[in-house]
């Protein structure tokens, strides 16, 4: 508790951070890593399945698509890491078959999205589900795995940024990582590092207001499908810049930037790119045939004619039978 003038504050002094990051039940290691990683997974998936339930699809959709987006995402998420930091894992006295050890920690939030989007793509097309409407639905659980992730960086003692007094500053200790631990004094206790700002947390608030704006953001306006998602790529990298010029890690760095800062910057421009796409492909009413002459998709055609619902589950009939008659905006739902 920290004091002005005489007066107590309801303050910590700083914010203690975990002694050990691994527990063994039996000969089968339990790491809080990736228990974050799942926890985040797990109500990223609820919260979508309750988003596309309002828009009326069939129960357990989410997780049919979700058991291809999650292995890809993972998949893409530890291959960004690999490839961007890989002085970490390729060249004098590194080991390349620690790239494999996805359980330490490294999992790059850009290639995770990415990989993770083809996945969803591919559960969207095998469940019937339009592939914009997914990811509308998928956005703010999305953010909100991230902040639950960022608290495995929390446990492994990593992503910190520089040395601080503030009264939130971050207890980081000497870490053992290959035993999951923080090394011991002769004493028997933590060897503490130093006291610096609290990245990881810093980065978990902002994908948490970024998730309650994402919800408040569908259910103010009449946004065109896709347009939520288009939302979340274009917020994140904001915070994400902030962030990682605090970030004090060892990184790959252009131009004198970390590459993720440069990485954010794009992204940022993709997702304004998807922004104005999503509105105008919503804006022109889609034709009985494709681009290749062919026919327009059941998914395509439901989504355009049926009636959706709301985010608090009523019907918006007005909506589509304006759709139908060509009267109506097409091809726009609230998130």
């Amino acid at each position: 508790m920290t004091q002005l003038s005489g007066i107590p504050l309801l303050l910590p002094a700083e914010i203690p951070s975990p002694t050990q990051s691994v527990w063994y039940l039996g000969p089968v290691p339990i790491r809080a890593y990736a228990m974050c990683i799942l926890a985040g997974i797990v109500v990223a998936v609820w919260l979508t399945q309750r988003r596309l339930a309002a828009r009326g699809a069939a129960p357990g959709v989410a997780i049919d698509i979700s058991a291809w987006a999650v292995p890809f995402g993972i998949v893409g998420g530890r291959i960004y890491h690999v490839i961007t930091d890989a002085d970490k894992y390729f060249g004098p006295g590194r080991n390349p078959m620690d790239a494999l050890k996805i359980y330490e920690g490294g999992l790059g939030i850009w290639g995770a999205i990415a990989l993770g989007a083809v996945g969803a793509w591919i559960g969207c097309r095998q469940s019937g589900v339009d592939f914009r409407d997914f990811i509308d639905a998928a956005a703010p659980g999305v953010a909100i795995a991230q902040a639950m992730g960022r608290f495995g960086n929390w446990f492994n003692n990593e992503l910190y940024g520089a040395e601080t007094d503030v009264p939130w500053k971050l207890r980081i200790h000497v870490w053992d990582q290959a035993a999951g631990r923080a090394q011991l004094d002769l004493a028997g206790e933590p060897i503490v590092r130093g006291y610096f700002h609290p990245t990881f947390l810093y980065e978990a608030l902002w994908v948490l207001v970024l998730a309650a704006f994402l919800i408040w953001l569908g259910r103010r306006f009449r946004l065109a499908r896709g347009q939520v998602f288009a939302a979340y790529v274009m917020g994140y990298p904001v915070g994400r810049i902030v962030v990682e010029n605090m970030r004090t890690d060892p990184a790959t760095h252009i131009l004198g930037q970390r590459v993720n800062t440069w990485t954010s910057i794009l992204v940022f421009l993709l997702g304004a790119w998807l922004w104005w796409w999503f509105d105008k492909r919503a804006g022109a009413r889609d034709e009985p045939a494709d681009a290749d002459g062919g026919s327009a998709t059941a998914t395509d055609t439901a989504t355009d004619t049926e009636p959706v619902a709301s985010p608090d589950g009523a019907a918006e009939g007005e909506a589509a039978s304006g759709s139908e008659a060509g009267t109506g905006p097409p091809d726009r739902s609230p998130a």
